[in-house]
């Protein structure tokens, strides 16, 4: 067994020399029976925005704080000892920028090992533990109460999550064997494997408290006195805890491995094999079922050691980085102080889409929102599509009676343009075909002021050419939504050559009122996310009317981690769509896009993937297989999957160049945000340097240097 007492840990000091320490304060704190509580605090001298993290030197500061109060509980001069933090905030896990420095492997355990050192010391103190979770929890700082004997939670705290797996990482301070012990394999796979993987989910206080983290929740009123309380009742014997959700024998014999199954399965089929982090995690928390916990911890030790070597984690913290600070400082944007008022919104178009923007823009922005269609029966149906989704809410306890009747009464509905008149931005969702979109904008002009901001959703059209019909163009941005409208984080702004400033900076703004990340694109066929996405499609196209099975080209393009094989995005985009995808690319720029006349033959039969009655994928519908079979001289899985590579690497380098946008980090924040390209990627301009289809496409690369792991 790992004696963590022996190791010398003097290898990271050369990771702390830029450290925010986030320090370890000790007061006593007596008892009303007479005992004494040690309370320490951790806090890092920062306010709130910078959270308290675990670096080296933060760490073995932790740990001699400890081995000084051990020494205090042999003596008898303390009962327990509790552990808490700053205001708002407990810990937020080890600091990720440490963790990038890391060089090599052998320094990359040394770092896991001292996790597990300094918070397993809470087991060693010679009196019970505690940690007080007053507020934001994450990663290293869910880990530390896991490790102490028992715990508390503030009803406030933000957020807990060990999002490790998102990042690219696994919890490696204890998180994967003491979580399932502590409440059960399935409950553990859903805060270590699920969260993270569903777009790194958090859970609530009282989440917390019902899963078993925490042995009890109190208001933030009075957290502290009555956590203090708790401690007391539990040294005096009046205050009995019991962990409902703790696994026993049945657990283990008949459930834990069948949910490990099921939950490997699970990732599989959704990101494929790539990322590391997750399967990694899966092992070990499989090992936890009968593992002893120094064992289970010596495994932690390895496998995190393994990923911070890797070039998934580097890759992974570049897209952190990315989602964290570029997207909210986009490139490009105007003062945000140009930025009009938008005091009431009108939607033109009232189906499904459009019924997603009103509610979204209701529900953010809290004004009224007026929504229009051709005849009276699509506004009802499109309102009362609103106040459904506005009832499902109120259900679900994600919003209150009185927020739901405020947001029934904001909007309503018209057949008449004039009732647009006083809206300040007006965005259209209506079909995707050029000469609609110009008559509905120029139809609505002759209400709106001249102040009011237009917007277009469209996904392929021309901008500038939608805007061709209006008096004052400069007024006309691109904002595209991202399917599911409500869920997808990424809105691609664009600028025509007309746009002013005032009206980018007032769609930048709007975007991140509406919580989402907007990236400014230049008006061009597929913006970012289309045009890589028609390259990936139409190689897929190339490769199937050569004559290659479609399994093979959905397996040849696996490698690339995106959540879903070629076939499944024709699929969910729609045949048509993906056929008009591969069009107007193709005629924009027809010697480096496929244009598949097999897509469209696969179109008009309206099907391709065979489903059963609940909408699971069974395999590909023969008669779609009849229809693109044909071709002679079908292509290797290695050849596919380079020819789409090279291609890429070679349209991103034809992006940069022509200004579509800043720089090559917006075009990976965009892949990650609007199609899922997974973090452990890092982005797509980072994979296409590490295969090489920069260098054979350019003859340089997007990076200088590269993104890869530690030695490489």
């Amino acid at each position: 067994m790992t004696d963590y007492s022996k190791i010398d840990f003097s290898e990271l000091a050369a990771l702390t020399d830029d450290e925010v320490v986030t320090h370890s304060y000790v007061r006593d704190i007596p008892l009303a029976s007479g005992r004494t509580l040690a309370l320490v605090t951790l806090d890092n001298g920062r306010d709130h925005t910078r959270p308290s993290t675990f670096g080296p030197a933060s760490l073995l500061e932790l740990g001699a704080t400890y081995d000084a109060l051990a020494e205090r509980a042999a003596k008898g001069e303390i009962h327990a000892v509790a552990t808490t933090g700053k205001p708002f905030i407990l810990a937020a896990g080890a600091d990720l920028s440490k963790i990038a420095e890391i060089p090599t492997r052998d320094i990359a355990k040394k770092m896991a090992q001292l996790g597990h050192h300094v918070l397993g010391k809470q087991a060693t103190l010679g009196v019970p533990s505690f940690v007080f979770i007053n507020g934001l929890a994450l990663g290293g700082g869910v880990e530390l109460p896991l490790n102490a004997d028992y715990r508390t939670v503030d009803s406030s705290a933000a957020a807990l999550a060990l999002p490790e797996v998102f990042l690219g990482l696994i919890p490696g301070w204890g998180g994967t064997y003491l979580l399932p012990n502590l409440i059960g394999i399935e409950n553990a796979l859903k805060v270590i494997i699920e969260n993270p993987l569903k777009q790194n989910r958090t859970l609530k206080a009282q989440d917390a408290f019902d899963l078993g983290i925490a042995d009890r929740i109190f208001s933030p009123v009075n957290f502290l006195e009555d956590s203090i309380r708790f401690v007391d009742g539990v040294l005096s014997g009046t205050e009995k805890v019991v962990r409902k959700n703790a696994p026993g024998k049945l657990e283990r014999i008949a459930k834990w491995d069948i949910a490990i199954k099921i939950a490997r399965d699970t990732v599989a089929s959704r990101l494929g094999t790539i990322p590391k982090s997750p399967f990694a995690a899966l092992d070990l928390l499989k090992a936890a079922k009968s593992g002893t916990k120094e064992e289970c911890f010596a495994l932690e030790d390895d496998a995190l050691a393994d990923l911070i070597a890797g070039d998934q984690l580097q890759a992974s913290i570049y897209a952190f980085n990315l989602v964290q600070k570029r997207a909210k400082r986009p490139a490009g944007a105007p003062d945000k102080g140009l930025a009009k008022k938008v005091t009431k919104v009108g939607v033109l178009g009232a189906g499904y889409m459009a019924s997603q923007f009103a509610l979204l823009f209701l529900r953010r922005l809290q004004v009224p929102v007026v929504i229009t269609d051709l005849d009276q029966s699509r506004v009802d149906k499109g309102v009362g599509y609103i106040h459904d989704e506005i009832q499902k809410l109120q259900d679900k306890g994600r919003i209150g009676s009185d927020e739901a009747n405020r947001l029934r009464a904001l909007v309503t509905g018209t057949t008449d343009k004039a009732d647009f008149a006083d809206c300040d931005w007006v965005i259209e969702a209506v079909f995707e075909e050029l000469g609609i979109k110009q008559d509905v904008f120029a139809e609505v002009e002759q209400y709106i002021s001249a102040e009011a901001v237009l917007a277009t959703n469209t996904s392929s059209l021309s901008v500038e050419q939608i805007g061709a019909k209006l008096n004052n163009p400069e007024r006309l941005v691109g904002f595209h939504f991202f399917t599911p409208v409500a869920v997808m984080p990424l809105i691609e702004v664009v600028k025509t050559p007309h746009t002013d400033d005032a009206t980018l900076s007032t769609a930048m703004v709007t975007a991140a009122k509406l919580r989402k990340n907007a990236v400014i694109t230049a008006d061009t066929p597929g913006f970012v996310v289309n045009r890589v996405l028609a390259k990936l499609l139409g190689e897929a196209m190339y490769a199937v009317d050569k004559g290659t099975p479609f399994s093979v080209v959905d397996e040849a393009m696996a490698p690339l981690g995106l959540p879903m094989a070629p076939s499944e995005l024709l699929d969910l985009v729609g045949l048509k769509v993906g056929a008009h995808v591969l069009d107007t690319h193709h005629a924009a720029f027809p010697d480096r896009f496929y244009r598949s006349e097999n897509l469209h033959k696969l179109a008009e039969y309206g099907t391709l993937l065979e489903k059963d009655s609940k909408g699971k994928v069974k395999g590909f519908d023969k008669g779609a297989l009849k229809l693109v079979a044909g071709g002679t001289e079908p292509l290797q899985a290695e050849e596919i999957l380079v020819r789409l590579q090279d291609g890429l690497a070679d349209e991103v380098h034809r992006m940069l160049e022509d200004d579509v946008v800043a720089a090559a980090e917006d075009i990976d924040l965009c892949m990650i945000l609007g199609a899922g390209f997974p973090f452990q990627m890092g982005g797509l301009t980072p994979y296409l340097d590490r295969v090489g289809a920069s260098e054979r496409a350019f003859g340089s690369t997007f990076h200088d240097p590269r993104i890869v792991g530690v030695g490489a």
